[in-house]
């Protein structure tokens, strides 16, 4: 029986809980205004983020959240990225692991499709 991984979604700009586990940044910029000691990431996985091009179609419209969910599960598939997402697993496997992201609202963010994907 496979233990289920518990994976959360929480914004970087919030206060380091004592039950985040680890913490990793999953967005390819680093987000404005947060210091490195601020963030206490235990590491940041810019290679799971999604593209340059989709991050910029998407623009975090909850209208397309839907059709950026797939594009997005569809880059997770190239190897880069897919070895981003094997090491997340990885991380996930015997520990909480908080996917950290700068965006306004995390629960349409690439940290939410990264830990539906983790949390199966």
């Amino acid at each position: 029986m496979t233990k289920k991984s518990d994976v959360r979604v929480r914004r970087v700009y919030e206060e380091v809980n004592d039950d985040d586990g680890l913490r990793v940044l999953v967005d390819r910029i680093w987000p404005r205004g947060v210091t490195k000691a601020k963030a206490a990431l235990d590491e940041w996985c810019k290679d799971v983020a999604p593209s340059t091009r989709l991050r910029k179609w998407y623009g975090h419209d909850p209208a397309k959240f839907s059709e950026f969910t797939r594009r997005y599960s569809v880059e997770l598939k190239q190897v880069k990225r897919g070895r981003a997402l094997e090491h997340l697993r990885q991380m996930a496997d015997d520990r909480r692991l908080t996917l950290l992201t700068g965006t306004k609202d995390p629960e349409i963010s690439e940290a939410a499709v990264l830990a539906r994907i983790l949390n199966r």
